[in-house]
């Protein structure tokens, strides 16, 4: 009988009943690693003197010595090898000699590669037996190596010792294995309307970003777009960008055509519209991959957040008052600075800038990285869009040197840099110089250098992260790409230039410290820069502390960003402190901080924030707060938000009331993905996304993301499952009805970027469960361990303690036949399932029954 994927047993049966289904499904008492349970499929005996015999005698377990045996033949199952997953792939099952119980996998020469097996490694005797047969079994070709397939679960283990196996980096997927999915059109959208009235006057903020596309083989056609609508400025639609992009494995590479962005890693990102070849880290093992910015900042009240770059509105929410932090941040290009603005309930609007920059452009022997580019130069805020030609090189020459350079040329405007990396033990080091040249209608040509240098290193002494610092100095002639075309932009316009800085030194820092065990971390990051054309000088920082005192948290942290309504820099002072409200994992958390600003206003706010259902489905927060000073009247504010993450889409809203002010917000936001199985709906949608089916299995719980769970069609979509990597999808059956089984619970998937890829978990129908209280004719109790078996023969169930039967029956009423023994000893047991309790769900039916005879 093959094994089904949940606890059949009602709770209030003891722990050797467990035991006794393990053996009736080949499955030995003692768990075992992936490695052993080669081992485990040789015959095994079972000492019948630890189970209680009944009236009938001995009880005959020899049947389940040789486990779970599957038969010869070609089978499709997921691939272990060294217990890491590596896909799905053909398995090929033969018996050894005459004996029928030994079945074991079998690999040509095709498979081993499959496997990472290194042939060069192998002897000649074994490749002879490769080159003799088709099919050789793992061990007569590698010493110390086995292959064992789980039936039940429908996966091969393989373990071959590391000597044999080609060596690849950590986390490398052969792109063999990767998968580009169904055809399949995708819609992922976040909307949100945003009010406030304050003094008098009251502001509107719509918003809806889409993000649309279609999966066509390994092509990806993708547009995404905003549209805007405000009291001020009207109704606004902005195509951020419409592409069509696939992957180039052969060369790491994803090819573009359409919109998109350069890499920033040498120059700063541009937007264009034509042709891009370019590597892709992300086909890279993930130990060789970059990172992302994480955005961190201060709001006086319920405030809309927008994180801008390159002129672009790239991610937009409501946050609470107090310190926010936005960690999930997806941006469109891999440069360019990324501006912060903050909106808050009163209509002030503050802005600040993360620096974004690539590290230390350093990389491992024998990597190259590069970018090709050819098309229109494309910036919302200018005017012209001449033709640009962008190429960009990275190679590691040694473990100490990096050399790379690029060039960027158009109309009226080239540049060409060069620089080399070093990785060093005292960190890794950048230099790099740029020279450019700009030609203007009305005002004289300009060309200059630039030179920069740039820091980063993991200080393991004190376990302080250095992510990136760097100081750039500008002579005045240099204009970057972006600068270069807005100045020309101007000069045809005839448009004063000072309206541009033209900029000359500027330093930029980021860090992370990890203090002593029980002292905290601190975080920085900032950067400040001056022009050769205007006086004064721009700074702006994010610093903070934040430790724990047993179940207290406290933090204290600093900002300073620029004040768009008064035209002015404000510096912000925060200390916050967090006390759980309770003891359980979902105690609510009460927030206090107290915050003062440079214009010589305090405040104090209470805040208490929690989650609720079963998978925290729902979260709340209610606060208040109090602020005096700065010029302004005394003010005091409540507000409530919630959110709720439904099955099918996620919702959220705000409300909240100040002297001044009044402020509400609600939005929407999910996915939708019609494919050739139907349409599926997600409360939460990435770029790479992986449909989970399982016929009648809707309420099951996906053990990959929190919270989701199968449809009523028995679908879900496994969001943000990471491209070119190894990503396992587990269901976990709890909460199934009993009359539903998953023949496996664990699969795996490699998709590549922007696929949707499917996997298909296979149910079957148990059949209602019943819980028979039987005794034999004379009323004694049946043999413990007894098997139960249905009138077509199959084995449906067992006597468990108490003389109780637990089995899945297919039909309202028939009859059991109980044995025991190594003789004839049987009995014979009518049942009866009420009417209406066939499909009664998770719970089972209680029966008594008496044997005939």
């Amino acid at each position: 009988m093959q094994k089904s994927k949940r606890n059949p047993f009602p709770s209030h049966l003891c722990p050797i009943s467990a035991v006794v289904l393990m053996l009736v499904s080949g499955v030995p008492v003692f768990a075992a690693t992936p490695a052993e349970q080669g081992s485990l499929v040789a015959e095994v005996q079972f000492n019948d003197a630890f189970l209680q015999k009944g009236p009938g005698g001995s009880i005959d377990i020899s049947r389940f010595s040789k486990g779970n045996i599957a038969a010869p033949g070609q089978y499709r199952a997921e691939l272990f090898v060294n217990q890491v997953w590596l896909g799905r792939s053909e398995v090929t099952l033969r018996q050894i000699g005459d004996d029928k119980t030994n079945v074991q996998a079998c690999f040509d020469r095709a498979a081993l590669e499959r496997l990472g097996v290194d042939l060069a490694k192998l002897g000649e005797k074994a490749l002879d037996l490769l080159a003799g047969t088709s099919c050789v079994t793992l061990p007569e070709l590698i010493a110390d190596a086995t292959a064992s397939y789980d039936s039940g679960e429908l996966r091969l283990d393989v373990s071959v010792p590391q000597a044999f196996m080609s060596r690849n980096a950590r986390g490398y997927v052969d792109p063999k294995f990767w998968d580009d999915g169904v055809n399949a059109a995708k819609l992922q959208y976040n909307a949100s309307i945003y009010r406030s009235e304050s003094y008098g006057t009251s502001y509107t903020q719509g918003y809806i970003g889409v993000n649309a596309g279609l999966n066509v083989g390994p092509w990806r056609l993708s547009h995404m777009g905003t549209y805007t609508h405000n009291d001020q400025a009207g109704n606004q639609y902005q195509s951020l960008q419409t592409n069509a992009r696939r992957a180039i494995a052969a060369l790491k590479s994803q090819l573009t055509i359409g919109d998109g962005f350069t890499d920033g890693a040498l120059f700063d990102s541009v937007g264009f519209r034509g042709v891009q070849m370019a590597s892709d880290d992300r086909m890279y093992p993930e130990s060789l991959r970059g990172y992302a910015p994480t955005v961190r900042g201060i709001a006086s009240s319920a405030a809309r957040v927008q994180v801008r770059q390159n002129g672009n509105i790239i991610y937009e929410t409501t946050v609470q008052p107090g310190a926010f932090e936005i960690s999930d941040l997806y941006a469109t290009g891999y440069g360019g600075d990324l501006e912060v603005v903050v909106t808050e309930a009163d209509g002030s609007v503050h802005v600040s800038k993360v620096p974004y920059a690539a590290a230390v452009n350093a990389l491992r022997p024998g990597i190259t990285r590069y970018s090709v580019t050819a098309g229109q130069y494309r910036n919302t805020g200018a005017r012209i869009s001449p033709f640009m030609i962008q190429a960009t090189v990275q190679h590691g020459l040694s473990n100490m040197v990096t050399g790379y350079g690029g060039a960027t040329l158009s109309e009226n405007y080239g540049a060409v840099m060069m620089g080399a990396a070093l990785n060093t033990d005292y960190g890794a080091f950048g230099a790099d110089v740029t020279y450019a040249r700009t030609r203007l209608e009305n005002e004289p040509d300009r060309d200059g250098q630039s030179y920069r240098l740039s820091y980063t290193k993991l200080v393991a002494p004190t376990n302080t992260n250095l992510t990136l610092a760097a100081y750039r100095y500008s002579t005045r002639g240099y204009l970057g790409v972006a600068d270069a075309m807005t100045l020309m932009d101007l000069d045809r316009r005839h448009i004063a230039q000072g309206m541009v800085g033209v900029q000359r030194g500027r330093l930029q820092l980021t860090l992370n410290q990890n203090l002593p065990q029980g002292w905290g971390n601190l975080y920085f990051s900032g950067s400040t820069q001056d022009y050769w054309n205007r006086s004064g000088r721009d700074t702006q920082f994010t610093l903070g502390y934040n430790n724990f005192y047993k179940r207290i948290s406290y933090g204290v942290s600093a900002s300073r960003e620029f004040n768009l309504t008064q035209r002015e820099w404000v510096n912000r002072v925060m200390l916050t402190f967090g006390i759980p409200l309770g003891n359980g994992a979902r105690a609510p958390m009460s927030v206090t901080s107290l915050q003062h600003d440079s214009t010589g206003a305090t405040s104090v706010r209470e805040s208490v924030s929690g989650t609720l259902g079963a998978d925290n489905q729902f979260s709340y927060g209610v606060n208040a707060s109090h602020t005096s000073g700065g010029g302004n009247n005394s003010d005091a504010s409540v507000g409530v938000t919630a959110i709720y993450v439904a099955p099918m889409t996620t919702l959220n809203g705000s409300v909240s009331k100040g002297n001044n002010y009044t402020q509400a917000s609600a939005g929407i936001s999910g996915g939708i993905v019609a494919y050739p199985g139907g349409v599926a709906f997600t409360p939460i949608m990435g770029e790479t996304m992986t449909i989970i089916e399982a016929k009648e299995a809707a309420g099951a719980r996906v053990t990959n993301a929190a919270g989701l769970r199968l449809d009523p069609w028995g679908r879900a979509i496994a969001a943000n499952v990471m491209p070119f990597s190894r990503n396992q999808i587990e269901i976990d059956p709890k909460g199934l009805p009993m009359s539903v089984g998953l023949k496996s619970t664990t699969t795996g998937t490699s998709p590549t970027a922007g696929a949707v890829t499917v996997v298909k978990f296979e149910t079957e129908n148990l059949g209602t469960p019943v819980l028979i209280r039987a005794t034999r004719k004379d009323g004694k109790p049946l043999p413990f361990g007894a098997s139960v078996i249905d009138v077509s023969g199959k084995e449906v169930g067992f006597v468990s303690q108490g003389s109780k039967i637990l089995a899945n029956v297919h039909q309202d009423t028939g009859e059991l036949t109980v044995k025991w023994g190594e003789g004839t000893s049987a009995c014979r047991l009518k049942y009866e399932v009420p009417q209406g309790k066939s499909d009664m769900g998770a719970g089972y039916v209680v029966l008594d029954s008496r044997c005939a005879f």
